[in-house]
């Protein structure tokens, strides 16, 4: 029974403070926070600007003039090399990063960051783990389903 207690509260602990990613399309949860200059018109949650694109590099990159490596290196200049990587992660522990490109899995499950999957909360992640050693894994539908199992006491 003591092993399962550990269990439970390693498992919480795994959940609860993940920081995650997602869009909008996929993502169920209640713990979602939109970081896109343009979030749905029916989204109701919070949103953080700060972490979205500057409105110039978003357009030059949807219109095909500049290459995902142009992007990459100016979302970083003009985004997260503006912000803390410990405060963002901090603040962010236990929600779920959302934007709209959907992601793209290779066969192991791990994001290929290529075509339609290339996008900026994938770069964040790359920058918290490089910065802080953390990964920050795209949400998947059993991860909540996880949440709730953890939560729920009467299963241990």
């Amino acid at each position: 029974m003591e092993l399962m207690v550990i269990l439970k509260d390693a498992k919480l602990d795994l959940i609860n403070k993940n920081m995650k990613t997602s869009n909008f399309k996929s993502y169920t949860g209640n713990d979602g926070v939109a970081i896109c200059l343009y979030p749905p018109l029916s989204w109701t949650g919070p949103c953080f600007l700060n972490l979205a694109p500057d409105k110039e590099t978003f357009f030059l990159k949807k219109s095909g003039k500049i290459t995902e490596e142009e992007y990459r290196q100016r979302y970083r200049e003009r985004v997260l090399n503006k912000l803390n990587p410990n405060e963002i992660r901090k603040m962010f522990k236990n929600n779920v990063l959302l934007c709209y490109e959907d992601p793209i899995f290779d066969n192991n499950d791990k994001i290929v960051n290529k075509g339609s999957g290339f996008c900026h909360r994938h770069l964040i992640s790359e920058w918290i783990k490089e910065t802080l050693g953390i990964d920050v894994d795209e949400w998947n539908p059993g991860d909540e389903i996880l949440k709730n199992l953890s939560s729920s006491s009467a299963l241990f």
